[in-house]
């Protein structure tokens, strides 16, 4: 059932017939940068490839269970693929359970072999974008703007941190209403980081949840550890665990078992010692 609720999330966009509030692209007319990039997106080993067209597809809560606390949630994959599984999908289904409201980002991809993108100049506007359109329509899907954060696996920890290491504001004089609000999140989770060494947190930066295996490359378990340490000089509130035994890659997956499988729920209890979130109903 997960794998087939997978494809069907994936193919129906390519055929254009899912619902648009349901996925919605960043910028309708067409991506900056993107300019005569015609082909459709692909499916390769359950991962997305050939995105032109970059959006976020949007998980809801059951309506009972809403708490306002939202996040997009940027999948991983080297900036060659997007594993929208495991650090998709998956994850949407599990923050939903405790009322948390999930937006899955689709960017554009850097290091895909023949791309003509770039991280910063097209992968880090599209999470930027993509917090200003949830924020724009934030009464929509009755989430408070002040409690939208962002988590990012891997290459799309590199993202989430991106955006949360410098001021977001928008132009007060764009066209775009959307470009004018701010794309800086209220939190950040940065799921086994690629990068970690560029991380470099400012004060007033928002808080950070840090999370990763031991048995990690060293730029990321060793790595990680010297970020919370940045954190702490640069006088920012952060949390890290890290898992005994575990590498890369973990996600959520359908049969998680040992400690590694619960990071999810010690996530929700951070949010909500943070005061990010109220208290499960």
């Amino acid at each position: 059932m997960r794998l087939t609720l997978l494809a069907i999330l994936i193919a129906l966009p390519l055929l254009g017939t899912l619902d648009a509030a349901d996925v919605i692209l960043l910028w309708p007319n067409g991506a900056p940068g993107s300019e005569g990039k015609t082909d459709p997106e692909r499916i390769v080993d359950g991962n997305v490839v050939s995105v032109h067209k970059p959006s976020i597809t949007v998980f809801l809560p059951p309506p009972d269970k809403a708490t306002g606390t939202a996040v997009l949630v940027i999948p991983g994959g080297g900036h060659r693929v997007l594993c929208v599984g495991h650090e998709g999908v998956n994850v949407a289904e599990r923050l939903n359970r405790y009322g948390i409201t999930v937006f899955m980002l689709k960017y554009r991809l850097a290091r895909e072999e023949g791309s003509t993108y770039t991280i910063m100049d097209h992968a880090v506007p599209d999470t930027q974008r993509a917090m200003r359109l949830i924020r724009s329509r934030a009464a929509e899907w009755s989430i408070d703007p002040a409690r939208l954060g962002a988590m990012g696996f891997s290459a799309g920890g590199e993202l989430a941190a991106q955006i949360s290491m410098k001021p977001g504001p928008g132009s007060a004089d764009a066209t775009d209403p959307i470009d004018r609000l701010d794309a800086r999140p209220a939190f950040q989770a940065l799921v086994y980081p690629g990068r970690s060494g560029d991380i470099m947190p400012v004060k007033g930066a928002p808080p950070a949840f840090l999370c990763a295996g031991c048995l990690d490359r060293q730029d990321i378990s060793e790595g990680l550890a010297d970020v919370y340490l940045r954190f702490r000089r640069a006088e920012v509130s952060a949390e890290l665990l890290m898992y005994a035994g575990v590498g890369h890659g973990f996600g959520v997956h359908a049969n998680d078992a040992g400690p590694a499988g619960a990071w999810p729920e010690r996530f929700v209890e951070w949010l909500q010692q943070s005061k990010l979130m109220p208290l499960a109903k």
